[in-house]
């Protein structure tokens, strides 16, 4: 049972075995109790579900509070938060390419959860790769941080620019190098059918498999802000991954709730803008104004709230007058 105990990436290993643990459970009680059958969520669900996820990722930063410290604590909060607000304009986006491919909502809710399966794969890679980085050079750090105030400033000044799904170069490449229907299949990613020009029977992608694609390849555009971002707040692997995942797990079912509204926060991008410049700021702050004393994270944990709170209310306030959807 010593391996139990034993440091892994800074942390003792059943930390991380409790959170696996708690992925797979939410996972499997998700798809195998909540959505056995494939249906069209509503709003009122959506938002149920939402509280819930939100609920037990507040429980798990409580945990991380209580056998942690307040520091930790802290930090896995200001990650959760930054991460909960970049993934609205992550809705966007998936709410473009189920919409270009034509997909069914009774259809989505499953391509989300195996999305979120990839995404938790591909961030834990990245996740590694930055720390790896930064365990090795501390002065990553500064390059993360610029990143984030010149990512932040753009995003001031830069005007909304639709996603162009028809010249993904993954849907591309798909398309020119394994036959894809032009129809649905249900659920199913890939189906066999005949090829049009052999008549021999072949495995061929469905839209379904392409929209999958193109929400995992727009996801991997996003961590290049969310990651260093965490990276920022804290070099802790376990609070950047598990802050990140947290985050992530409650997204495909607020999705559902967002896509009817995520006109209402156009707004909130300025305060998101706001909180990378902030946390980029912060890092050059400690270490050459305060001589490499840490940023206080309650303060660091109250303006990335404050500054998203601010985003969320008003933008509602600002598109008050518009129509749901």
């Amino acid at each position: 049972m010593e391996f139990l105990f034993a440091d892994w990436l800074g942390t003792p290993a059943w930390f991380w075995l409790a959170f696996l643990f708690l992925v797979i459970a939410l996972t499997a009680f998700d798809l195998g109790v909540l959505h056995k059958e494939d249906r069209e969520m509503g709003i009122g669900e959506s938002l149920k579900l939402s509280v819930f996820y939100i609920g037990i990722a507040l429980l798990f930063g409580a945990w991380i509070w209580y056998a942690r410290g307040s520091g930790p604590g802290m930090q896995y909060y200001t990650g959760f938060f930054i991460e909960k607000a970049l993934s609205i304009d992550n809705v966007f986006v998936i709410s473009l390419i189920f919409t270009y491919f034509a997909i069914p909502a009774k259809y989505q809710y499953r391509a989300l959860l195996w999305g979120i399966i990839a995404v938790i794969v591909l961030r834990g890679l990245m996740i590694a790769g930055g720390a790896a980085l930064v365990n090795e050079a501390y002065w990553v750090l500064y390059l993360f941080a610029g990143f984030l105030i010149v990512t932040g400033i753009k995003m001031f000044f830069a005007g909304d620019q639709p996603m162009d799904v028809a010249n993904n170069p993954a849907v591309r490449f798909i398309s020119r190098h394994m036959p894809v229907t032009r129809e649905l299949h249900g659920q199913h990613f890939f189906v066999r059918t005949a090829d049009p020009k052999s008549g021999k029977r072949v495995i061929a992608a469905t839209p379904l498999f392409l929209a999958l694609v193109v929400i995992n390849l727009a996801d991997l555009v996003f961590a290049v802000d969310s990651v260093p971002a965490i990276f920022a707040i804290t070099t802790d692997t376990f609070i950047v991954y598990t802050s990140n995942i947290m985050a992530i797990l409650g997204l495909r079912a607020l999705y559902f709730a967002l896509a009817a509204m995520v006109h209402r926060f156009h707004y909130l991008k300025y305060a998101l803008a706001a909180v990378l410049i902030f946390i980029g700021a912060k890092i050059f702050v400690s270490d050459f104004l305060l001589g490499g004393a840490k940023f206080p994270p309650v303060l660091s944990l109250g303006v990335t709230f404050g500054l998203i709170a601010a985003g969320v209310l008003y933008s509602l306030w600002k598109t008050r007058a518009q129509p749901e959807g």
